[in-house]
């Protein structure tokens, strides 16, 4: 047999054979798998598209029906302990405007137990004596007043002031008059005013109640602000809680600065309306003074409000009475804004008047009177997070 048609003697039969069959398994198998840069092949729901994943109408349709009733849920469950928070918030507050009082005695050296102990002592003492001495005060000014109306009305339409309102805007007073005295005379609306007067006293009982909850509240904040505010920076990274410690540290202080500020103004503004309006022989000085207290809190309108309002109640006295009210309040306003603010509020992050408005309208549509009182803080706060950590970070980028 010839040597050319026979196999190599180092390259067996079955050798061949096993690489012709793989080169033809490498054929029919067609090109490799693509992978993944780490190697490992791609799943099959990475193959997918999300529209690919909903081939379940009904599956998907119940998750959505299912994800909306449990968001309702919850906006309604919100809706029903609204006031919950909101006793919680001004607790948050209240604590707030008590830490710099509590940080100065613990500086000359009272261990903050007892700091808090006299604080709260003290705040439940200046409540009480101001409740047994206002209260009783205010409510029979009020009586007197009502009780007053009528003569208040007949003098104010026997006064040249009437005379000249009258003939100067073409007024007819004398109907609106006899439409009140109409309203008052029918027994249904006596009835009405009855049942008015039942719901004041209800909601009286039910402000005594909450100031009870808010003051429960305030003790537990006071007393464990280091410990709460400890447990809220350790939820921050590790490498940042020293920088979100330092953040924490000024809102707290500006927070508690103007908490604390508010409140010594409004404070400041009640006697001296109590004051002018005992000087000027205004009735109901103390029913003015605590009114102006409550009006004045709202941030940068609250003295303007006070002033017309304040003006507005001389004018039933005589227009003298008014026009010296108007003069000496507006200068107190001037006093109040250029000397007395800038000294009590020193410590307090500064906010521009046009955040100070737009806060205030907005926490005011929200939460009336405490949310006008609250978003102020809360601007501050904002602002001194965007001035520490926002803008430098702006800046680092080219």
């Amino acid at each position: 047999m010839d040597s050319a048609h026979s196999p190599a003697p180092d390259a067996p039969i079955g050798a061949h054979l096993e690489s012709g069959a793989a080169a033809s398994e490498g054929a029919s198998a067609g090109p490799a798998p693509v992978t993944n840069p780490t190697g490992s092949s791609p799943s099959e729901g990475e193959q997918k598209s999300f529209l690919a994943r909903l081939g379940h109408p009904f599956v998907t349709g119940f998750l959505l029906v299912l994800g909306g009733l449990l968001a309702l849920l919850l906006g309604q469950s919100l809706e029903r302990i609204g006031a919950v928070l909101v006793y919680v918030v001004m607790a948050a507050f209240l604590a707030l405007g008590l830490e710099p009082l509590l940080r100065k005695l613990v500086a000359r050296g009272l261990p903050r137990g007892r700091a808090v102990l006299v604080c709260l002592v003290s705040v439940v003492v200046l409540i009480a004596a101001v409740v047994l001495a206002v209260v009783p005060t205010v409510i029979n000014q009020i009586a007197a007043f009502v009780q007053e109306l009528p003569n208040i009305v007949r003098g104010f339409m026997a006064s040249d002031t009437y005379a000249w309102v009258e003939r100067t805007f073409d007024v007819n007073m004398d109907s609106a008059l006899q439409a009140l005295q109409s309203f008052l005379g029918n027994p249904a609306n006596l009835a009405a005013i009855g049942g008015g007067a039942l719901q004041v006293g209800t909601s009286i009982a039910n402000a005594l109640s909450s100031a009870v909850i808010i003051l429960v509240i305030t003790l537990y904040f006071v007393t464990g602000l280091h410990t709460i505010k400890a447990s809220l920076i350790r939820l921050a990274p590790a490498r940042s809680r020293e920088r979100v410690s330092e953040l924490t540290e000024k809102i707290l202080l500006s927070s508690g600065a103007y908490v604390g500020g508010m409140v010594v103004l409004a404070a400041m503004n009640a006697v001296f309306v109590g004051l002018l309006c005992t000087v000027t022989g205004m009735p109901f000085a103390l029913l003015m003074g605590v009114a102006a207290f409550g009006i004045t809190l709202i941030p940068m309108v609250g003295s303007v409000l006070f002033w017309v309002i304040g003006t507005v109640a001389a004018l039933f006295n005589s227009p003298l009475t008014a026009l010296v009210f108007g003069l000496v309040y507006f200068v107190y306003i001037q006093v109040e804004a250029y000397l007395l603010t800038p000294k009590i509020m020193s410590k307090a992050v500064s906010v521009p008047g046009v955040v100070v408005i737009i806060s205030a309208v907005a926490g005011g549509s929200l939460l009336g009177l405490l949310g006008a009182f609250i978003a102020i803080p809360i601007a501050a706060a904002i602002l001194i997070v965007v001035k520490e950590v926002w803008i430098p970070r702006q800046d680092r980028k080219s």
